[in-house]
């Protein structure tokens, strides 16, 4: 007789299982143990296949019944004597199993309850009764029926071994009952308050959580010792199974925080998204290897990528590192390795391209010119890094643009004005926050074409701070012998930047570090001509401008003499800036004439000038005359171009000191003490009294006290102008002067000729003195600029007053009497 400790949980679970429609517990029913060894067994018996499960002698299971030949069994099996055999099928996947899927030993079982569910479905309560061996299938319709066997449980004497081996089932049943949640407290009650030692092994072999062929194999087993002790083998597994599961969830932080909760949120969506049609995150991998595939880059750069869309792979799309990956595998595949644009090779076309873009600038034309020729009889030529300086205005930097669209390459202008941290140039490593390439790379990434035209723009702007030095970073990028593999920090790849053609430009290179200097090929852009400016202004400016205020070109017309006149009296710059401010003023004035329908003359001549652009804002420099000894006109280059400028000198009565007055720097002062000593050293050549000198002060003056004024090039205007002074002879008219004058009586070349030559042209001078170095200089000028013009090419400070001074003597200087000296 099997019976538990306590009739109360006996009813307990028996009441469960008849009446409840969830998952039910397996549980030993009253029996007589006799009876269930001693039951009388038909030599035919109809089978019922089992899907994952297997029963044992003893205990009480639901079964549910869904197939139609299962069914028919169970129903007449119910009518009838109540017995059956229960067989576990090799694989559970098979809807209609055949006899050689099903094992060989099964148990016989008695029906306990026929239940109709509410859903319709059938359930069926057995309770296994005895052990049989299938000898063979007689019939497979309209069931199995199989000739059976029976099999006797072979049971050991009670002595320790047998009874440890039941206590250790016991205690580890309730240890995994302890462990697992889903196992309720009364399974381990039923456990430890069953007393026969056959139907407790029974019970736990059925309720071990062991695959279906582990369980046939204890059913197998005829002894019961034997199959006690295998039983311990699968439970000790399952204990120390358990047991880790336990130490590493006692390990974890049981609070959810925000991590985790966004963490099983972003978990939850991506089965959402894959029951939706697929994970985005594997499709954008996917996506990132085959553009891979198709980029053009190096075999080594190929497999870095690779690895690092690996790492990816790897990683949680959760996590913060995540995007970083991501960010970075996208800038690798956007970069254009190996791609380039084709260079436009007809020479007469890029030609063509520059002379329409700029007028003027023939030596940065030529240059280009030249670089596209040996380009196209070797085609490896490393680019050149060109750097165009001259003052504000001049065109440096549309320059680029037309180089560009002459060699067919892609532009990209890249200001480096206060630029003064050099991750800028190089990027940051990608380990920080927010990292991103360079500009190099960025613009590079933009331009899509490893083969553009760079301008950097400013490049004189550059600032030094204690965030690094960008002029150092810019030393590997514009060096031809380097700059083929650049390193930046964030691509962390070489990078080929030999065939970017960068243009630097810059207004002045007295701040460019020179080792920088020195990478750079410098091409002076000077200042425009006022005749440049009116031809630069009739081809670009005027129609611009039309463009820009939707005017028509016989709505707006300017004369020659009016542009002239805006340059001269509304503008003082070396570029053109502030006259294309100036026409877009005049353009808006004109506009609002045409929209009010006013009636006005489209031909705008100097006259009207006023009314369009108000009071003249500068006065032209004019020649003054020679009516007074001492006052001599020079020549000056200032960054808006050349001037003509006034040096005074006056005598009065004194002690021979010396005054300089004019705003004027150090090295000009210097060449005024330079000129008294020559003239004080020279005075019996110059039939100047010496004692004139101690008996005189000299002041020297140079008007528009307001401006600065320095350079060496006043040095022979100073001269002149004390030697007048003191010979009281008068200057030559429409004559002006420029040169670096010595101790010696040297003269010295300037610069700035051209400039120059321009303004003593625009004031109506005749004749100008140059020093013999600078008449080289007169050959890289237009030849129409110097029509009407005489040159005097000197050496020494003695040739300059012969031919400056006149024989015409305009009063003398008064000695003092001795009387009035000892006085």
């Amino acid at each position: 007789m099997v019976k538990l400790k306590d009739e109360k949980v006996h009813n307990l679970f028996l009441r469960d299982l008849i009446h409840k429609d969830s998952d039910f517990i397996p549980i030993i029913a009253d029996g007589d143990d006799e009876s269930l060894h001693n039951l009388e067994i038909p030599e035919a018996l109809p089978i019922l296949p089992l899907r994952n499960t297997v029963l044992f002698p003893g205990v009480v299971i639901p079964i549910t019944v869904g197939r139609q030949k299962s069914l028919k069994l169970i129903q007449e099996v119910y009518r009838g004597k109540k017995l059956l055999g229960t067989v576990a099928q090799k694989d559970f996947k098979l809807d209609d199993p055949a006899t050689g899927d099903l094992f060989g030993v099964g148990t016989v079982a008695e029906v306990l309850k026929l239940l109709e569910m509410p859903d319709g479905t059938t359930t069926v309560i057995i309770q296994g009764r005895k052990r049989f061996r299938i000898r063979e299938f007689v019939s497979e319709e309209p069931y199995f029926m199989a000739k059976v066997e029976a099999m006797t449980d072979v049971v050991p004497e009670t002595n320790n071994e047998f009874s440890a081996v039941v206590g250790s089932l016991k205690d580890l049943s309730i240890k995994i009952a302890q462990y697992t949640s889903n196992i309720p407290p009364e399974a381990s009650f039923a456990v430890k308050n069953i007393e026969n030692s056959t139907f407790l092994i029974n019970y736990i072999c059925s309720n071990t959580d062991i695959e279906v062929k582990e369980k046939q194999l204890l059913l197998e087993i005829d002894n019961l010792l034997e199959r006690g002790m295998q039983a311990i083998g699968f439970l000790v597994k399952e204990v120390q199974m358990l047991e880790l599961k336990r130490d590493i969830q006692s390990k974890v932080k049981t609070d959810m925080d925000k991590q985790q909760r966004e963490y099983m949120l972003h978990q939850q969506m991506k089965t959402i998204q894959d029951e939706l049609g697929g994970n985005p995150v594997e499709k954008e991998i996917r996506d990132l290897k085959e553009k891979g595939r198709t980029k053009k880059w190096s075999e080594e750069t190929g497999k870095y990528f690779e690895k690092e869309v690996d790492k990816l792979s790897r990683l949680n799309p959760a996590a913060g590192e995540y995007s970083v990956q991501f960010s970075y595998c996208q800038t690798l595949l956007e970069l254009p390795w190996n791609e380039y644009t084709e260079d436009n090779f007809d020479l007469e076309f890029a030609r063509h391209v520059l002379d329409e873009d700029h007028f003027g600038l023939e030596k940065v034309k030529e240059r280009i010119l030249e670089h596209l020729a040996v380009l196209k009889l070797k085609n490896d030529l490393k680019s050149p890094i060109l750097c165009l300086y001259g003052p504000p205005g001049v065109g440096k930097t549309s320059l680029g643009k037309s180089i560009s669209r002459a060699l067919g390459r892609k532009y990209i202008r890249m200001s480096l004005g206060g630029l003064h941290d050099e991750s800028e140039i190089r990027g940051h490593r990608k380990t920080y926050i927010g990292a991103m390439p360079g500009r190099i790379i960025q613009n590079i990434k933009k331009a899509k074409s490893s083969n553009p035209v760079f301008v950097l723009d400013e490049i004189d702007k550059v600032s030094k701070q204690f965030h690094g030095d960008p002029e150092s970073a810019l030393l590997e990028v514009l060096d031809p012998e380097q700059n083929g593999e650049f390193h930046d920090n964030y691509v962390d790849v070489d990078y080929d930047l030999s065939r970017v053609m960068f243009i630097a430009t810059a207004n002045t290179l007295s701040t460019i570090a020179p080792p920088l200097r020195d990478r750079l090929e410098m091409i002076e852009v000077s200042g425009y001509l006022v005749e440049e400016k009116i031809e630069i202004a009739i081809r670009h400016l005027i129609p611009r401008q039309l463009d820009n205020h939707g005017l028509k070109a016989e709505q707006l017309q300017l004369t020659r003499e009016a542009l002239s006149y805006i340059i001269e009296r509304y503008t003082r710059e070396s570029g053109v800036r502030e006259l294309d401010k100036k026409l877009a003023r005049i353009a808006r004035r004109i506009a609002r004439k045409v929209a009010f329908e006013e009636q006005y003359n489209p031909l705008i001549a100097i006259a009207d000038l006023k009314e369009y652009l108000g009071i003249e804002e500068f006065s032209r420099e004019q020649y003054q005359g020679n009516e007074f000894p001492g006052v001599v006109t020079g020549l000056a280059w200032t960054a808006a171009g050349g001037e003509i400028l006034f040096v005074e000198s006056s005598l009065s009565k004194g002690k021979g000191s010396l005054t300089l007055t004019g705003n004027l720097g150090d090295v000009m002062k210097e060449s005024a003490m330079l000129a008294l000593e020559y003239l004080k050293s020279h005075a019996t050549e110059l039939n100047i009294n010496p004692v004139l000198f101690s008996e005189y002060n000299v002041h020297l003056h140079v008007p528009e006290g307001a401006i600065p004024k320095d350079g060496p090039s006043a040095g022979v205007t100073m001269v002149t102008a004390l030697a007048s002074a003191f010979t009281r002879r008068k200057v030559k008219k429409n004559i002006a002067m420029t040169g670096e004058i010595t101790l010696r009586g040297k003269v010295l070349p300037v610069g700035g000729i051209k400039e120059k030559i321009l303004a003593a042209k625009r004031a109506g001078i005749m004749e100008i003195i140059l020093s013999e170095d600078n008449r080289r200089h007169l050959e890289e000028i237009n030849q129409e600029y110097l029509e009407g013009l005489n040159f005097i090419y000197v050496k020494t400070i003695m040739e300059v007053l012969g031919a400056a001074l006149t024989d015409e003597v305009s009063g003398t200087l008064e000695l003092p009497d001795k009387k009035e000296k000892a006085d």
